[in-house]
């Protein structure tokens, strides 16, 4: 299993933008497509975004054009940069492998969105 570490969440208007990272203790983490998760109060975990090791990058519709996802594979990091949110975003946000099977679920980190 691989230990992953969410963090940059916050509480943020509508409008508003927040930068999430996660690291991961991995000897070997370029190869692996890395996805960002989120789950919100009485729904299922979704996968919201993913990014290849070639950077090729995909998003659910709901958030294409307000978020990005990045990576920095020499330092084991993934970014999402959060704009535009809406209240609608809020949920605890996770990373993880962005195709099955994933790794065991971090923490993750809470990101709510409201005036």
């Amino acid at each position: 299993q691989v230990p992953i570490v969410e963090s940059g969440g916050g509480l943020v208007q509508p409008g508003g933008s927040l930068n999430l990272s996660c690291t991961m203790t991995l000897s070997v983490f370029s190869p692996y497509t890395m996805g960002w998760y989120r789950q919100a109060p009485g729904k299922q975990r979704e996968l919201i975004s993913s990014i290849t090791a070639e950077g090729r990058t995909d998003y659910l519709s709901s958030v294409k054009g307000r978020f990005a996802i990045s990576r920095a594979n020499d330092r084991r990091t993934v970014h999402l940069q959060m704009n535009s949110l809406k209240p609608e975003d809020t949920a605890v946000y996770y990373c993880n492998r962005g195709v099955a099977p994933v790794w065991s679920w971090g923490q993750g980190t809470q990101v709510t969105v409201s005036s």
